[in-house]
């Protein structure tokens, strides 16, 4: 799923380096330095609200180029418990990427879960 509808923008690997990064008026997010950013603690309910458009910070984004994948999940998925399991799997994958020790600038600021 990641590749699917990530990595376009933020690269197979996660780092903000996906072919239509250049495109942005934003950069993406290097999402493998979340945790590192975070003082160790990996943001999944950030991250999953992001993900499903529920948390739309304009200092993020700007004009929220990222696509809101939780009304795109809906549309295809058979019911609401698939389109949470899309979330949730996609909100491990990111988790699992994690850079420990990581540096760079953060793309939102992210209080701990």
């Amino acid at each position: 799923m990641f590749k699917t509808y990530c990595a376009a923008c933020h690269g197979e690997d996660g780092s903000g380096n996906g072919p239509a990064a250049p495109a942005l008026k934003k950069a993406p997010a290097n999402l493998t330095e979340l945790t590192s950013k975070n003082a160790g603690q990996f943001p999944a309910r950030r991250v999953a609200a992001f993900i499903t458009g529920d948390l739309a910070e304009p200092s993020a984004h700007g004009s929220r180029e990222m696509p809101v994948w939780g009304s795109v999940f809906s549309s295809v998925s058979p019911g609401a418990h698939v389109t949470l399991l899309r979330i949730a799997n996609l909100t491990d994958y990111i988790r699992s990427i994690q850079k420990p020790g990581s540096t760079g600038q953060l793309w939102l600021k992210i209080p701990l879960d």
